[in-house]
């Protein structure tokens, strides 16, 4: 709790204000004198917004590539000479690209990412030699992978379109990209200020936003501003696939359900942290209710995927056994009807969910991934960051045990999301587990 409190009274100091550059874009950062620096530049650029499969993919890879400034080869020799490293990172509703570098050399930096939004080429030469190679790799990697491969599958039979587009593209989809595809998904995120925010660690929000404006404005060329066209508004759907791995190795089962009530994200924090086989202690037991149920030689894990109009909540099973797999599977679908039954989950045990689900989500904005991506969506709707973080924190303290299990409820009644990733001959259909269409 102590810990806690510190974290978000240090994020007040930092984040307490978000400020317009004179381009529009918003900008925020913390700084807590630290010896290095990062600045994330975050678009509305991710799957969701994508016009073709595997666009945003493509776009994410296109990062630090040719400009109006330099060259590919050139970015990546001069970002050697300081030292620095240049990263991009995609998600369903955005993609981050994001430079880290010793304290004093933002300019540099803050210029690379301004010229890659202001005058990129998205050359042809490179879409085809150095990007849709990465791309591919990229996405036969997490094919390969059971669990990755099943949560993305996941995804498409909970929400269909919009959060149910992939993050990743295989090599039918990126057969008809080109590179005026990957420009114009460019320019619809770029173009319009409001889909574009700056952060910042190691350095003041003034800093930032001075830098910033003044490298943009050298190499911005003017032109119109595109009217942001709003995402359809998310409508949850579940379902149920199997599909055949001819990769070998581990096998992979999800069960979860969606949920489109913001009212409820706080509940389904506690409900994911209550589910959650993991233990606190390597090699000890858990203490989750249902962890004795769990077979030896699977391994189980709670996920939870908030989004800003749906959250996606469930259990991972990754094995070798399909029998074994299959009890799992029955214990995850027991657990998940046990927490809809009102009284059914004590106070010691909620008191335990509420904790750790505080835990996490404070632990997980101490690392810079974790400040853009805790903080970096509520800066795009010009909200002030600690407000977001303390409210959050604030409604998962306030879950009560009646809260709990009316959100559990809610998610049972509705028709859940399964997906099987293996050997088809040996892992289990959804009725076979006890869920129902």
């Amino acid at each position: 709790m102590l810990r806690a409190t510190r974290l978000v009274r240090s994020s007040k100091r930092g984040f307490a204000t978000v400020v317009d550059s004179s381009s529009g874009f918003k900008v925020a950062a913390i700084d807590n004198a630290q010896p290095t620096s990062s600045v994330t530049v975050l678009l509305k650029a991710g799957s969701r917004y994508e016009s073709k499969p595997g666009l945003a993919h493509v776009l994410s890879n296109f990062a630090f590539k040719s400009t109006g400034k330099r060259s590919a080869l050139g970015t990546v020799r001069e970002a050697e000479l300081y030292g620095g490293v240049l990263s991009s990172s995609l998600s369903r509703e955005h993609l981050a690209l994001t430079a880290e570098f010793l304290r004093g050399d933002e300019t540099y930096f803050i210029d690379v990412l301004a010229s890659f939004l202001a005058s990129p080429k998205f050359t042809r030469h490179e879409l085809n030699e150095y990007v849709l190679p990465a791309v591919h790799s990229e996405s036969s990697a997490a094919t390969q992978a059971a669990p990755t491969h099943a949560v993305e599958l996941a995804h498409s039979l909970a929400f269909r379109n919009g959060l149910g587009h992939s993050l990743y593209a295989d090599s039918h989809a990126t057969g008809s990209i080109t590179a005026d595809d990957v420009r114009d998904l460019h320019t619809r995120a770029v173009s319009n200020p409001s889909n574009v925010a700056i952060l910042g660690t190691g350095i003041s929000t003034e800093s930032l936003a001075k830098h910033f404006e003044s490298v943009f404005a050298a190499h911005h060329t003017k032109s119109s501003t595109t009217a942001s066209t709003p995402a359809p508004a998310t409508t949850y759907h579940g379902g149920s696939t199997r599909v055949a791995s001819a990769h070998g190795g581990p096998q992979a089962l999800f069960i979860g359900f969606g949920s489109t009530k913001s009212t409820s994200v706080p509940a389904l924090h506690a409900l994911a942290a209550h589910l959650n086989p993991v233990p606190a202690l390597k090699w000890a037991s858990s203490v989750a209710p249902w962890a004795s149920a769990i077979p030896a030689g699977v391994y189980a894990r709670s996920v939870l995927l908030p989004y800003s109009d749906a959250t996606l909540i469930g259990v991972v099973l990754e094995g070798t056994d399909g029998a074994a797999l299959k009890e799992g599977a029955k214990a995850v679908v027991a657990a998940f009807r046990d927490a809809a039954v009102p009284g059914k989950v004590g106070a010691e045990v909620l008191a335990r969910a509420v904790a750790r689900a505080r835990f996490q989500l404070v632990a997980g904005v101490e690392a810079r991934d974790g400040y853009v991506g805790a903080f970096g969506p509520a800066v795009l709707r010009g909200e002030k960051t600690t407000a977001t973080a303390t409210t959050l924190l604030d409604g998962v303290q306030a879950v009560s045990a009646a809260s709990l299990s009316q959100v559990a409820g809610d998610l049972v009644k509705s028709k859940p999301t399964y997906v099987a990733v293996g050997d088809l001959h040996t892992l289990p259909y959804a009725d076979e587990i006890g869920l129902s269409a």
